[in-house]
């Protein structure tokens, strides 16, 4: 019977098929199979490139149907589901990964690993507000605003009274939260109470601002993913009787990927509904755009300097390879964060895609984006620089050295409290402009034009944790060959060592019979005949 082969799908014989002729029956289809091949590989990201496009032309159309409000929320109804659907899945996510992953890592591993993601963190958005201080400074974008207030825009006022010392404290207690189950939809934060502390001499009543603690709505991130990191760290100590939780972490943190691999398909749709709506509920962005343009202008060409060439460079620098290739293979929660404008919405399609792109370790990817996703700000240290400096310059103050070293050193801590959701970093800004000695009314301006600014600023932010992934994941691939051929260089040794034995053995047995042959030879002085060799190897033997 004649073996068969498949050629295009059809089951031919093999030694009838002449090999030259191949490539001529297959060269009128290939480039239609590459082009199927691409879009089959890369169907979900053309959908999601696809679905902002339409977006935009969706929203424009409506634009002019001039929509109540209430038509205005139906119409964004399919991009707020998409939005519920990700955070949703945020919570088991980002605990079990987190879990998961500390338990696969060991402990001085973990360290490592840890140390450098730190470390990767604080210098690039170390360097992020460096470069937004720098554009301020040069672009001058608050210089000539002076005019410009919340009153002729029609802006409401926005309130920021909280201290700085207070804000980096409520930072150190949402890291350790009284209540794990409370910490999954609410966070400490500090309010202030005037309590009357006695009288003075006019009889009057003295009254003293003492800060009360508060709960606000909204998940605390930081402090679940503490704890989740130091239980994993805790299982992986427990040996053989942690074993059976890690495997259920493990379990449920498979099953909730699966879930996201679901949820993405329907990313397309939602993003065209969430881009749209934003475009219906524009006010007059003509006004806006002219009156903040250089904010604008300064904070894109920001997120475009960092984005576009010192991550990628910092990304080459340590791994010697393309960055923009392993970026390619990211389009989808690039476009995710881009419309939905939430780093933490955009971590389960992110993790997803580094993974299968791009090959990342699950464990490193596990337990190093979810943290990213927290603390790592990039794009929003850039813009609250920008602001900052914008909001100083539109005041007519002039920023001495001391000042503008707060403002970089304040941007990088307060960005790792910013919450990854929408608007997140306007209060950050408020932070900064306290710890400068600048009003906060001005701060609207800011919302105003939030919503532009924020599409650019997340997609910085997740860069920048998958580039961090990625460069770990080198990292660590590296250590581990270094440490796989030390193994086998002692192994080599050892088997060294083990013949070296056997060699001496076998030189001290020579020198035992060497001396009897000569003794022998010596004694006859002529050659042994026959018989008497014969007679000396029975003896032998």
């Amino acid at each position: 019977m004649e073996k068969t082969n498949e050629i295009n799908g059809h089951a031919v014989s093999e030694c009838s098929v002449p090999t030259s002729k191949i490539p001529a029956k297959n060269d009128p289809k290939t480039f239609k199979e590459k082009l199927a091949g691409f879009f089959k590989r890369n169907l979900l990201v053309v959908l999601t490139v696809s679905g902002v496009l339409v977006g935009v032309g969706l929203g424009m159309m409506v634009r002019n149907m001039n929509l109540t409000r209430a038509q205005m929320t139906y119409f964004a109804f399919p991009g707020e589901m998409l939005l519920r659907m990700l955070k949703m899945i945020i919570l088991p996510l980002v605990v079990c990964s987190l879990i998961s992953g500390a338990a696969s890592l060991d402990t001085r591993s973990l360290g490592k690993l840890g140390g450098i993601a730190v470390s990767y963190f604080l210098v690039t958005t170390l360097i992020a507000s460096a470069i937004g201080v720098a554009l301020a400074f040069i672009i001058k974008p608050g210089v000539g605003a002076g005019a410009l207030n919340t009153n002729n825009l029609g802006l409401e006022t926005v309130s920021a009274n909280k201290e700085t010392t207070d804000s980096f404290l409520d930072l150190a207690r949402n890291l350790f939260p009284a209540n794990l189950v409370a910490a999954a939809f609410r966070s400490y934060a500090t309010d202030y109470r005037m309590i009357a502390v006695g009288n003075n001499t006019n009889g009057t009543l003295i009254y003293q601002k003492v800060p009360v603690g508060t709960e606000t709505e909204g998940m605390n991130i930081l402090g679940l993913v503490l704890f989740a990191m130091v239980f994993g760290v805790a299982l992986r100590k427990l040996g053989t009787e942690g074993e059976e939780l890690i495997r259920f972490f493990n379990a449920f943190n498979e099953a909730t990927m699966v879930l996201v691999s679901w949820i993405m398909w329907y990313v397309p749709v939602g993003i065209m509904f969430l881009v749209g709506s934003k475009i219906v509920e524009m006010e007059d962005v003509v006004l806006l755009v002219t009156s903040l343009g250089k904010y604008i202008f300064a904070s894109i060409l920001g997120h475009v300097i960092h984005g576009g060439i010192i991550l990628p460079l910092i990304y080459f620098g340590f791994t010697r390879k393309n960055p923009f290739s392993f970026l390619s293979g990211l389009i989808t929660p690039l476009t995710t964060a881009f419309a939905t404008c939430s780093s933490s919405a955009t971590l389960p399609s992110m993790m997803k895609c580094v993974e299968e792109n791009n090959g990342v370790d699950k464990r490193i990817s596990r337990f190093i984006l979810p943290i990213g996703a927290t603390v790592n700000m990039d794009g929003a240290a850039i813009f609250q620089c920008i602001a900052a400096v914008f909001i100083a310059q539109l005041n007519n103050a002039e920023l001495n050295a001391g000042q503008i070293f707060t403002i970089l050193v304040t941007a990088t801590a307060s960005s790792v409290g910013a919450a990854g959701i929408p608007a997140g970093g306007i209060i950050t800004i408020a932070i900064i402009l306290e710890a400068i000695g600048l009003p906060t009314n001005d701060l609207s301006l800011m919302l105003a034009v939030d919503w532009i600014v924020d599409r650019t600023t997340t997609v910085v932010n997740v860069e920048g944790d998958a580039l961090g992934a990625g460069i770990l994941h080198h990292i660590n691939e590296k250590e581990m060959k270094k440490q796989r051929l030390q193994e086998k260089k002692e192994e080599e040794e050892e088997e060294l060592a083990e013949v070296r034995v056997e060699a001496v053995a076998n030189v001290s047995a020579e020198e035992e019979t060497s001396p009897l042959v000569t003794h022998q030879n010596q004694a006859g002085e002529v050659s042994p005949s026959a018989s008497e060799v014969k007679e000396a190897m029975e003896s032998a033997l």
